[in-house]
């Protein structure tokens, strides 16, 4: 991509590093310098300065947080209900132990689907199983059989339910499973129980994998039988599912406009705007594309074993990992599919000049923070430097060591590495590396935004949306000019550069 004459940007180089290599070793000494010498220890693990010719970020990952440290993790039952199973519309998702949980976890994610709630849709519905103490006391077995009956009576048009286990189920063993068994015969429905107790894992990742694997053992096998029966529904050589995309602010319907356009048939995205029906014919597709690597390569790579499906990890972040992943996907199928991805790619070629003219030379040469979970720590760093800006600093609430492997091909030499970091170090990299922009979780936001910082929540896009895809980036782009140059700024400083205001 070039970009016109009056916007040319000037990216962080290789060769220049965006931090100062010494001196940002020094300042994770520094940082650790506050713990006691077994928590710095353990810490010192996790934070690292990227150097350019290493293959990793040089930080352990996926190991369990420091006790007493102010951690963004979440747990299993997060990572499946949350992430995973939540967005599937057309079924029921019981949050099974005490109200608490499910309430906290009710709507937290804009994962916009098309339905009527409670009627075919019930993304955005609560459901609980509202442990009492009787209920640990003699199990909670029975209640779940009839919760699940009724709510069949209440919602005929729901398609199937899943049980998502909170950590007083593991503890005193309800058999979940012969619940899912009995009910699903009673309802006739599918009847999914997924034993992700909260307390499974170091955090929400063990969720995603225990989520797989209950697709892999109580949906799949309905493909399985289907294709024994002759009743799969007949495909083409261009059928394709989205996997791992939860159609935040609608990305997913972004991503699917440009597969369709490239010529490519989406017969299943799942879990944003997902159905039960696409789960189970997914299997007969002739290639998975896989956005969030993190949550979903378990059952992707199960995919390639048992059925001989190709996966592929796809960018639709910003025009340059747009056109790049367009191409890397048409490579996949014929020239036909081929010559379209370029015409696509050359179609959006004026909105996009026309973006990074009017954006760029006012978000030129600006940092950034980052520190999200998924996929975004590494995934939406090529929109920033599209328009011109400086990865300072990166990291993963819940990433394991392949994702900091691949989140190399995308920052830069000096970029500061931190992994499941404290609210603490978070904060003392931010007041000495002083970036422009914060972009992390809503626990993170109004934090930096009382220190003065622009921020943007880039777990949900901080109601805005879609980023993905070439509208998402126009939308992207603008979201991080109103952070940064809105003229609030100028009423208040940052703690390293206060402006007096008139009273």
């Amino acid at each position: 991509m070039t970009p016109p004459e009056s916007a040319t940007l000037t990216p962080p180089t290789a060769t220049t590093p965006v931090n100062d290599i010494p001196e940002t070793k020094a300042l994770i000494k520094e940082v650790l310098e506050a713990y006691p010498d077994k928590a710095k220890k353990k810490r010192e693990k996790h934070l690292n300065v990227f150097e350019e010719g290493k293959s990793d970020c040089g930080v352990k990952s996926n190991i369990k947080s420091v006790p007493g440290s102010m951690t963004t993790r979440g747990c299993a039952y997060a990572g499946s209900k949350g992430v995973v199973w939540g967005p599937i519309k057309d079924m029921i998702h019981i949050s099974h132990g005490p109200v608490g949980c499910g309430y906290y976890s009710w709507s937290g994610r804009r994962n916009y689907y098309i339905g009527t709630t409670g009627i075919d849709s019930f993304g955005t519905m609560q459901f609980t199983s509202d442990f009492q103490e009787r209920d640990i006391v003699f199990g909670g077995d029975k209640k779940l059989l009839k919760l699940i009956t009724e709510l069949d009576e209440l919602f005929p048009l729901n398609r199937g339910v899943s049980i998502q286990s909170e950590c007083p189920i593991g503890l005193i063993g309800d058999d979940i499973e012969a619940v899912a068994k009995k009910a699903a015969k009673e309802i006739g429905k599918t009847v999914v129980p997924v034993r992700c107790e909260g307390f499974r894992g170091v955090s929400q990742s063990l969720g995603h994998h225990i989520a797989n694997d209950a697709v892999r053992d109580w949906v799949f096998p309905q493909f399985d039988k289907k294709k024994k029966q002759g009743d799969v529904p007949e495909g083409t050589p261009y059928d394709v599912a989205i996997i791992g995309d939860y159609n935040i602010g609608g990305d997913a319907w972004s991503s699917r406009i440009l597969l369709e356009e490239i010529g490519l048939r989406v017969v299943a995205q799942w879990s944003g705007d997902g159905t039960l029906t696409e789960m189970i014919n997914t299997p007969s597709v002739k290639l998975n594309l896989v956005h969030c690597y993190r949550s979903m390569n378990y059952i992707s790579r199960h995919m390639e074993e048992a059925y001989g499906i190709p996966w592929l990890e796809y960018n639709f972040f910003g025009p340059t990992q747009i056109a790049a992943s367009l191409r890397e996907i048409a490579s996949k199928f014929d020239e036909t599919i081929q010559a379209k991805a370029e015409e696509v790619i050359a179609k959006y070629q004026a909105q996009t000049d026309a973006v990074i003219a009017k954006y760029g030379p006012r978000l030129t040469g600006k940092t950034v923070a980052l520190m999200v979970g998924g996929l975004r720590p590494r995934h939406v760093v090529p929109a920033f430097h599209d328009l011109g800006m400086k990865l300072v600093g990166t990291g993963y609430e819940f990433g394991h060591n392949d994702d900091y492997k691949r989140t190399t091909h995308y920052i830069e030499n000096g970029t500061l590495i931190y992994d499941d970091v404290s609210a603490y170090e978070f904060e003392a990299f931010v007041k000495e590396l002083k970036p422009d922009l914060i972009a992390s979780g809503i626990k993170e936001k109004y934090v930096f935004q009382k220190m003065a910082l622009p921020f943007r929540q880039m777990h949900s896009w901080d109601y805005s949306g879609p980023y993905h895809g070439y509208d998402g980036f126009a939308i992207f782009a603008r979201d991080m000019d109103l952070a940064l140059n809105s003229p609030t700024w100028s009423l208040i400083g940052t703690p390293w550069n206060k402006v007096e205001v008139a009273a």
